[in-house]
């Protein structure tokens, strides 16, 4: 597929390029027209389903942050378009098959001279946010959203075009979360294997005599029997009190190009910094000590800042901080909780924390192991968000005309 591109500048405004016009939304292809959204695709409020009536079934009920759950009945004929009443609100869902629209959501009622891919993805660009109302709780506008005019080509075909184009993109996004996802959950199973001891890697796992090592008892259960038990505070030295928290008040005054780091990462950059090392933060309080949706232990290294959420800790020589850093990531924290209204892991807890000490040798390669997957998946990562990016700029210039598909 060919594809014809119109630069726009500054001069848009007095000079119109070829093929396009000027409207009241702006500049766009000659053929294509202005609508209301109410025109070409009508919102209706969903309807309740309380949680007593429903049941499990072939048919997906579709709240205002999406697919939640099933039913045995549905309401409407898909595909469907749906975007938040209440609740969650800008987020918008596509439902190929037929389905039940909660009455969280608005549904779309009809697909008037329209292909419903292509209108998934221009109520995406839109940002339904903007037709919030109600200061209690907020819910969408229908009526503002309704009067609301925006540019579409008026041939189906070139919207479907245009559908298909984005809908290849967001496979390749999901391909890409799959392959990460993936990656991730071999690491999780390899680690459980290596930071236990369960399996050895090849070079420790026999005894000079040429027998398998065997396991012996310990504070921590099972162990290899060449391995150690050792207290955290033997295993670093914590640097809690160089921490200096900095409120985000004063850090606008402060911005650069040092990291400055909270409980679970990067808050902020600012132009000065506290520390210049390889280093262990262990998030000190926050949800994420019992949720766990972020890393809990990190490494950071070179100069950065750390305010007073985040435990500073140093490996001793005996210890591989990548060994170390994903051992403490593995552990459950939920019973070393010492918060009530926020959970929190205070430092004489941290400082009792058992850890599994096999040789330095044996340490350094399991962390090259965790630094080599870790790697794989950062590369994954940064592949996946570049092409985000570059869904964004084609929804941009596709979506608005700027470039053609012919």
């Amino acid at each position: 597929m060919m594809i014809q591109q119109n630069l726009f500048n500054v001069q848009d405004e007095i000079n119109t390029p070829v093929g396009y016009k000027k409207t009241e939304v702006g500049i766009i292809p000659e053929d294509w027209i202005i609508r209301s959204i109410g025109d070409f695709a009508p919102l209706q409020r969903g309807f309740d389903l309380p949680s007593r009536l429903r049941k499990d079934g072939l048919y997906p009920v579709i709240y205002s942050n999406g697919f939640v759950n099933t039913h045995t009945e549905y309401k409407v004929k898909g595909p469907g378009i749906l975007t938040g009443r209440s609740g969650t609100i800008g987020k918008v869902h596509y439902v190929e098959q037929n389905y039940w629209p909660h009455n969280t959501s608005l549904w779309v009622t009809k697909f008037n001279e329209v292909d419903p891919k292509f209108i998934y993805f221009l109520f995406s660009k839109i940002g339904f946010e903007r037709f919030l109302s109600g200061s209690g709780v907020p819910t969408l506008n229908r009526n503002d959203a309704h009067s609301f005019m925006i540019q579409l080509p008026k041939s189906i075909e070139e919207q479907k075009k245009i559908a298909r184009v984005l809908s290849d993109t967001d496979a390749l996004i999901s391909e890409l979360a799959k392959i990460i996802e993936k990656k991730q959950a071999i690491k999780t199973a390899t680690m459980q294997q290596l930071l236990t001891g369960t399996t050895r890697l090849p070079e420790f796992a026999l005894r000079e005599d040429g027998t398998p090592k065997g396991y012996k008892e310990s504070e921590l259960g099972q162990i290899p029997e060449d391995w150690g038990v050792a207290l955290l505070a033997d295993a670093v030295t914590f640097l809690d009190g160089l921490r200096k928290p900095v409120k985000a008040s004063n850090r606008s005054t402060k911005q650069g190009v040092y990291p400055y780091y909270g409980a679970s990462g990067i808050v902020d950059y600012v132009d000065d910094y506290i520390f210049d090392d390889n280093l262990i933060l262990l998030g000190e309080d926050g949800e994420n000590i019992l949720s766990r949706n972020l890393p809990l232990a990190f490494k950071v290294s070179g100069k950065v800042w750390v305010n007073n959420h985040a435990h500073v800790m140093k490996p001793r020589p005996d210890f591989n901080i990548s060994y170390l850093t994903e051992f403490l990531e593995s552990l459950d924290y939920s019973l070393l909780n010492s918060g009530t209204a926020q959970p929190k892991l205070n430092k004489k807890t941290c400082m009792n924390i058992k850890v599994l000490k096999p040789s330095l040798a044996e340490q350094i390669l399991i962390g090259n192991i965790i630094d080599e997957m870790d790697q794989e998946i950062l590369l994954g990562i940064k592949r996946l968000n570049k092409i985000k990016s570059i869904k964004q700029g084609m929804m941009q210039e596709l979506l608005t005309g700027k470039t053609r598909l012919v």
